[in-house]
């Protein structure tokens, strides 16, 4: 059975730092990204790494942002720096395998940003 699961998430000041982590189980993956949606607001894509590690990161993230992953632990990450209130949301780890064509959704890790 294929599995995401983030953690990491939490509660951090304004300029602060988190490093997310999505442990992937029940198969291998090819592009695996992280989305977020906050309150209110559309699901909308933060990073995408392939599986030979070309990333991209949107442009609210760059140079904030790293998205990285570990394809022999089967994890993802996503550190996060100098975080700003807009940045509150609930992240999610989503992976995505080519043949079949498939798609796979954590349940989500909340981050939190005070001012």
């Amino acid at each position: 059975q294929v599995q995401l699961v983030e953690s990491g998430g939490g509660l951090v000041q304004a300029g602060g730092s988190l490093k997310l982590s999505c442990a992937a189980s029940g198969r291998t993956f090819d592009d695996m990204d992280w989305y977020r949606q906050a309150p209110g607001k559309q699901r909308e894509l933060v990073a995408t790494i392939t599986r030979g590690g070309t990333t991209n990161v949107v442009d609210f993230a760059m140079g904030r942002f790293t998205i990285s992953r570990d394809n022999t632990k089967n994890m993802l990450y996503l550190q996060m720096n100098n975080l700003k209130p807009d940045d509150t949301a609930v992240y999610y780890c989503h992976a995505e395998t080519m043949y079949p064509m498939l798609d796979y959704w954590g349940k989500g890790t909340q981050v939190t940003v005070t001012s």
